[in-house]
C-alpha cells in the first residue's frame, strides 16, 4: 500500500484523472487543495484508491456565549 498526500497525487496523476479515480469532480479536488485540507490517498490495490482527511477533535470551532 502507498499513501501520499492529495497534492502529490493530484501532481502525479492530474486533476482530472485523480478527481476520475476518487469519484470526486475535479472542482472538489481543486477547492480541498486551495483550503489547505489534510488529505492522504491510500493505494489498496492496482488501481484502486480511497482518500481520508484528518481534521481535529471536535472539528467544529466552539462558539463563545456572551452573558
Amino acid at each position: 500500500m502507498k499513501e501520499t498526500s492529495l497534492d502529490e497525487f493530484v501532481a502525479e496523476k492530474g486533476q482530472s484523472e485523480a478527481a476520475r479515480l476518487l469519484g470526486v469532480t475535479p472542482p472538489a479536488i481543486y477547492k480541498a487543495i486551495a483550503a489547505g485540507r489534510h488529505i492522504r490517498v491510500l493505494e489498496l490495490s492496482a488501481g484502486i484508491f480511497k482518500a481520508s482527511e484528518l481534521r481535529p477533535f471536535p472539528s467544529q470551532p466552539t462558539k463563545l456565549q456572551v452573558a
